[in-house]
């Protein structure tokens, strides 16, 4: 089956090839002209344990996925990661907490994300979208250092492709993966809580 989703912004391809995928579809080939919808495409792929291959033809990506959508997934395929602490999500939507003063609200932000890597209930997510992805792409070494800490003990790190591309700042992302509204808030959505700072 072929899907045209040239044009269509995150996390439509996804939603379109999901939806496919999930009739039983085995054989899938999805045309999008981004390389953020053919991360989120692969990564779609490996969590259901389907092979997938990539083309680009100038600003044309074909993602092709095959196989048997309905079959657990290998057993060498990459699990994913268990919750940690009690699976609360945290969302960063701005790059400062709270109103008021924007450098303290930064440093606030900041000193957050150092103090959950220290926490020894460890988030099972972070989320990062609108002005929030400014603190994934910035160049203050704590916050950068504290996430990736995180990732090393399993808390997975989600930034918003969209709110990148829109800042102009998906080439300078420092630490987590591209990701898409449709991941953002099925994270949130499988959270016991969801915390937003």
């Amino acid at each position: 089956m072929f899907l045209d989703a040239m044009g269509k912004a995150c996390p439509m391809p996804v939603i379109m090839a999901k939806k496919e995928l999930d009739a039983g579809c085995g054989d899938l080939i999805i045309a999008v002209d981004n390389p953020t919808a053919v991360q989120n495409l692969t990564r779609l792929a490996n969590d259901k344990g389907l092979s997938v291959e990539t083309e680009q033809n100038g600003g044309e990506y074909r993602v092709h996925i095959v196989g048997d959508p309905s079959a657990a997934p290998a057993e060498d395929a990459p699990a994913p990661a268990a919750p940690k602490g009690n699976g609360y999500a945290v969302f960063f939507g701005k790059d400062h907490v709270g109103e008021g003063e924007g450098e303290l609200g930064y440093n606030l932000a900041k000193m957050a994300i150092y103090t959950l890597s220290q926490s020894d209930e460890l988030p099972a997510s972070m989320l990062f979208m609108n002005s929030g992805v400014k603190l994934v792409t910035g160049d203050e070494p704590q916050i950068i250092d504290s996430l990736n800490d995180m990732i090393a003990q399993g808390v997975q790190v989600l930034v918003c492709g969209t709110c990148l591309n829109f800042y102009g700042i998906a080439d300078q992302l420092k630490v987590g993966v591209v990701s898409n509204m449709y991941d953002i808030l099925g994270k949130m959505q499988s959270a016991d809580k969801v915390i937003t700072l």
